[in-house]
């Protein structure tokens, strides 16, 4: 199976990439590809919706991947400690907002659904947890948005019951449900969205919480490509 993984930000990709012998990259409309191995294919797409939107239709039509992992690190929206993994169940947008209109919070009109699914969470979970990870499965919630509003952070929590926040995942997600391509989201708490000194605790939990995320892919993708 091919699988494309994609990260957002050169930072979070540099560690995989290291444990997988630091390939060459390949430059697409301006994003850098890092084939491994004729099996996976590894991205950084870019921060922000669009730039995952793009990175995946290029994963999918450039190098056939059969699969998308999106990967990288999250804002919580609640008490999980940073470092901690979390395996995504499904994916909102919650920027898109279109009740003036009668439709539902995160409504997207162009596949008519707020929720958009993750594939094989329970058993991609029995299989890490198999190889000695602990994750908390949950919703992901992704708009283009740094969280630095409480109030609109509580909002969100509220409405959409997310574990994290992201810039990313519900993006790659759609591609990935338009094309008929499996979608999975593994994600890292680096900072949490109620916290007073949200940035430095990111700045402070980034380098930790990233190997943590590293290790797991690097497993992960071991048992993927047998």
């Amino acid at each position: 199976m091919q699988i494309g993984v994609l990260y957002a930000m050169k930072k979070e990709a540099e560690g995989l990439l290291r444990l997988r012998g630091t390939p060459e990259a390949e430059w697409i409309a301006g994003v850098p590809f890092f084939p491994l191995n004729g099996k996976t294919v590894v991205c950084v797409g870019g921060v922000g919706k669009v730039n995952a939107a793009m990175a995946v239709q290029l994963l999918i039509d450039r190098f056939g991947v059969e699969r998308i992992v999106n990967a990288g690190c999250a804002g919580a929206l609640c008490d999980l400690p940073a470092g901690a993994l979390v395996l995504g169940t499904e994916c909102v947008q919650h920027d898109v907002d279109t009740t003036l209109a009668g439709d539902a919070p995160g409504f997207v009109s162009t596949v008519e659904r707020v929720t958009f699914p993750c594939a094989e969470t329970l058993e991609t979970m029995t299989l890490l947890m198999n190889m000695g990870f602990t994750l908390t499965p949950g919703g992901v919630a992704t708009g283009d948005w740094f969280g630095r509003d409480y109030t609109r952070a509580q909002a969100i929590r509220e409405t959409y019951g997310a574990l994290v926040c992201d810039m990313e995942a519900c993006a790659a997600a759609q591609v990935c449900l338009r094309n008929g391509i499996p979608f999975q989201t593994m994600k890292v708490v680096t900072d949490h969205l109620f916290a007073p000194a949200q940035e430095q605790e990111y700045q402070d939990n980034f380098p930790a919480a990233m190997e943590r995320l590293d290790e797991m892919m690097d497993v992960y993708l071991d048992l993927m490509e047998e």
